[in-house]
């Protein structure tokens, strides 16, 4: 049993926090080993240090006030001083954050001085008041390069183990009037398709098919490209077409290009080009009042993509009623606007379907060109004005992607595509063939492969060739018996040849059945991979080739919102590493943080950096901004 609680004597205990504890007594001694609580008679364990005992009442009794022992020494820190001391630049707290806000600038596409910003310069400090914002130099040449080696690693490494490499590859301008050219590779991983931006590197010269070449080459080398057979995806400009032919690289030409361009032709016919012209001048009306503009949202058209001519003419339609009846249009134009739309709907839904991402698109070329050929063909219901436009399409498609196996080859390995039906029977017996004899190839690639090295041999007396021993095979009294009446059946698998085998593969693959237009082909090959290993070995090197270069130009958005007017001084080298990390970083850093918001820091963030849908976490702030024109 407990003996009476003592107070600790002072002049031993000499800590404020020992007002409020004490001992048992216990054999004419005190009972050390706890330390009691006078306020809740709570038996604390008492080590020699006061720490359980502050730990005690700072969380059971809040509203007591413990002042710390005074300090015997000048170089004694009180725990205020200790929490309140700024981090080495060093120290593994201060490179995580930093890390963390050389994230948030690359992902979020903030310039390098946001740094320099008395906003954010507030919310770091809100956050982790011992931390020093390094210099805005500091992000530039340390942090920034840092950061682009740690993901380069990573992208090389999963490049590495993909069984082949598609590059699509295109160039754009920025606002300073620099030429740069982005390249950015596909292949397949795990039945996914997945794409990362390599490069993107300034063309100073002239963009002839020499000069290009000597980029790819540089891409293929530096990324350690060579051994992955890279095909490469580009428009159909002609010094593209030389540039991979003197890259010794497989070519495909965009198929969305070819669509603008057969699209363009159509919407430069006398009758379309007036009509648009009507249009044009009507929404640049309505656009031009405030009133009418937010009733109508009619949509005006961009010269180089002939899709969003479609789109205004189909806005015109729809709001056509309410444009009659404030400008009187001519019914004739109403008339030929449908028929535009109804000759062009074919070419729209295409442009939409090779502008899907994550979805293979380089087999649905050669069914697709098939489907618009056909759609394109004369109607004796057709007014003049469709017959026009279908001949014009007609006309440039049939100059591109024609007879070009390698789209009926990847068409083969698709399994909503693979029974070729747009092809003739004799034309579909070549493709397969074609594909008997890649699985051929591949088969013996990977038997080298898989091949060890020869070892040397140490030097020896050569030795004579014997005969070989024949050893007596082992009596069975069943064979003796049984055997000329029923004969051994062979093993298929070891007698059939390589030849064989891949015929018999492709046999099985074309008696499945087809899989449905609203299907996955990449997740049908990741359930069938195992019964069909050799087709899709080649599935894998052809599925991974995108049929536009769509996913490149897509990067020049991004490329415009880093090298804004502010920030037109970038160095190339600079553009480069945004461009790449911006696309390339896949960490959702907000998730791995917890949430510390708080009123008054969103409202300096928001006055700061024009964010909406704010969300803040150590060290880095992800958001949607309003106006990049703004924040840049």
């Amino acid at each position: 049993m407990a003996g009476e609680l003592e107070d600790a004597p002072r002049s031993i205990y000499k800590s404020e926090i020992w007002t409020h504890f004490g001992f048992y007594s216990k054999d004419g001694g005190r009972d050390k080993s706890h330390a009691i609580c006078k306020m809740c008679l709570s038996k604390v364990k008492y080590c020699g240090n006061t720490t359980n005992l502050r730990a005690h009442v700072a969380r059971h009794h809040q509203d007591v006030e413990v002042k710390g022992k005074q300090a015997t020494s000048s170089s004694q820190l009180t725990l205020e001083q200790v929490t309140s001391a700024k981090f080495a630049s060093s120290s593994p707290r201060a490179a995580k954050i930093t890390h963390s806000v050389i994230y948030y600038m690359c992902k979020d596409m903030r310039p390098l001085s946001t740094v320099e910003g008395d906003g954010f310069r507030f919310n770091v400090n809100t956050l982790e008041p011992r931390y020093t914002i390094p210099s805005r130099q500091h992000f530039i040449d340390v942090a920034l390069p840092r950061l682009y080696k740690e993901e380069k690693t990573t992208v090389l490494d999963e490049l590495r183990f993909a069984e082949r490499v598609a590059l699509t590859c295109d160039a754009w301008t920025s606002r300073s009037t620099e030429s740069y050219v982005t390249v950015t590779a596909h292949h397949i991983d795990e039945w996914k398709i997945s794409s990362h931006v390599l490069q993107t590197r300034p063309m100073y010269d002239s963009h002839t098919g020499e000069n290009i070449t000597a980029l790819l080459r540089e891409v293929v080398d530096e990324w350690g490209l060579r051994a992955k057979e890279p095909v490469v995806v580009t428009d159909n400009a002609p010094n593209m077409a030389v540039a991979a032919r003197l890259a010794e690289m497989d070519h495909i030409k965009c198929f969305a290009h070819s669509l603008n361009l057969a699209s363009q032709k159509a919407l430069k016919l006398p009758a379309v080009a007036r009509l648009l012209g009507r249009i044009r001048r009507v929404t640049g009306f309505f656009r031009r009042s405030t009133t009418a503009s937010h009733q109508l949202q009619l949509i005006t058209d961009v010269i180089t993509r002939w899709n969003s001519s479609y789109d205004m003419t189909e806005r015109f339609l729809e709001q056509q009623p309410a444009i009659v009846a404030a400008l009187l249009s001519n019914e004739a134009d109403i008339t030929c606007a449908e028929e535009v739309l109804k000759a062009l709907k074919a070419m729209k839904d295409a442009t939409k379907v090779m502008s899907e991402e994550g979805m293979p698109t380089l087999s649905v070329i050669a069914p697709l060109h098939a489907k618009l050929v056909m759609e394109t063909e004369e109607n004796s219901e057709d007014s003049q004005t469709v017959k026009d436009i279908k001949a014009a399409i007609a006309q440039d498609l049939s100059k591109r992607h024609a007879n070009d196996e390698t789209l009926y080859m990847t068409s083969a390995v698709d399994p909503q595509f693979k029974n070729l039906p747009f092809l003739p029977e004799e034309k579909q017996r070549l493709i397969y063939s074609r594909l008997t004899d890649a699985i051929v190839t591949e088969k013996q690639k990977h038997s080298v492969k898989d091949q060890p090295a020869p070892s040397p041999e140490p030097e020896s007396q050569p030795i004579p060739d014997m005969p070989p021993v024949k050893r007596p095979r082992a009596s069975c009294a069943l064979a003796d018996l049984l055997g000329s009446t029923f004969p051994t059946q062979k093993n298929d698998t070891e007698t059939k040849s390589d030849q064989e085998a891949a015929e018999d593969e492709v046999k099985m693959f074309r008696m499945e059945s087809p899989l449905p237009l609203n299907g996955d082909p990449l997740n049908w090959w990741m359930e069938h991979e195992g019964a069909y290993p050799h087709i899709s070995t080649v599935a894998r090197r052809f599925l991974c080739v995108p049929g536009t270069s769509v996913s490149a130009e897509r990067v020049f958005s991004t490329a415009g919102d880093i090298v804004t007017a502010k920030r037109s001084v970038l160095k190339a080298e600079h553009v480069d590493q945004l461009v790449f990390l911006q696309k390339n970083l896949k960490r959702n850093c907000c998730l791995l943080c917890p949430p510390l918001l708080m009123t008054n820091f969103v409202f300096h963030l928001l006055c700061s950096c024009w964010c909406v849908c704010v969300c803040v976490c150590v060290g880095g702030v992800a958001g949607g901004n309003l106006g990049k024109d703004l924040v840049f």
